[in-house]
């Protein structure tokens, strides 16, 4: 089964870190640009439930999974507790920054209501999808220096730290997966994961794009040129989706797993940087 590719020797670490306390959040924190800041801030207003439904939808079908599985859905669990508790402080800093987020948070909300009658194979069916979507993302993050140049290096370190666990655990909800559906023909789990992530996709986007129009709306950035501006941030420079659809496609091909591409090194590269940062502060500190 393809839950073998996952590295015998992969480590999850859940690091327990906190960024932003007492911090000052600029209102268009990455380098000044608001479309930019738009994307991120929509995106981080979905983190605190839907990370919380991640975890809901692994954790149901923890029983009976393999030792090594088993001890990687705890971890997974632990990492995604830290990741929405970060995003709920820098929700709230996007809030006194000025924004009204409330909207965008009832919207998450409201789609999250309507899989409490599913079924839950469904439901982490959507967890799986989703979480190719955080992985490849993260890696955008950690391996192109342009996505976050600029920004507040407080909140840079944020996103990377969240974007490197992204990577490290990237594999549990598709393993999960494969043991939930280990009775199921592989064409049913291959019609059933891509019929749901092409679902998933359009969901996606289409509330990304509305998040940040609501968003900027308060910047009093609309109409026409609003909305140019959002598609040339998407497919254009940098290309925010465009740059995702190779990764996203893989997901359609037999015998994909996400750890087809081991990317640990970004881990590392991350990890390292981090370090580096932070360092002097200690030093100065101490």
């Amino acid at each position: 089964m393809n839950q073998d590719k996952t590295p015998v020797d992969l480590t999850i670490t859940p690091r327990d870190r906190r960024f932003g306390r007492g911090h000052a959040q600029k209102r268009w924190w990455l380098a000044g640009d608001p479309i930019a800041t738009a994307f991120y801030n929509a995106l981080s207003i979905t983190f605190p439930r839907g990370e919380a439904f991640f975890v809901e939808s692994v954790r149901a079908h923890r029983d009976g999974a393999p030792p090594k599985l088993e001890k990687e859905i705890n971890a997974f669990i632990k990492q995604e507790v830290n990741h929405s508790r970060e995003h709920v402080s820098f929700n709230k800093r996007v809030t006194e920054a000025g924004y009204d987020i409330r909207h965008l948070e009832q919207v998450v909300i409201d789609s999250l209501e309507m899989t409490k009658d599913r079924a839950q194979i469904l439901n982490l069916a959507v967890t799986m999808a989703l979480e190719h979507y955080t992985a490849i993302m993260a890696q955008q993050m950690l391996q192109d220096d342009r996505v976050f140049r600029g920004a507040d290096p407080e909140l840079v370190h944020m996103w990377r730290w969240h974007a490197m666990e992204e990577i490290e655990h990237k594999g549990v909800a598709y393993d999960t997966w494969l043991h939930a559906t280990k009775d199921w023909s592989r064409w049913k789990r291959w019609k059933v994961k891509s019929i749901m992530m092409l679902l998933v996709s359009r969901n996606f986007w289409i509330n990304r794009v509305k998040g940040m129009a609501y968003l900027l709306k308060q910047d009093g950035i609309e109409g026409a040129g609003m909305w140019l501006r959002i598609t040339w941030f998407l497919l254009g420079k940098p290309g925010a989706l465009r740059r995702l659809l190779p990764s996203w496609s893989a997901f359609f091909l037999p015998g994909f797993h996400p750890w087809n591409h081991d990317d640990r090194k970004l881990i590392a590269l991350a990890e390292s940087e981090y370090e580096a940062a932070i360092t002097p502060r200690a030093a100065v500190a101490a």
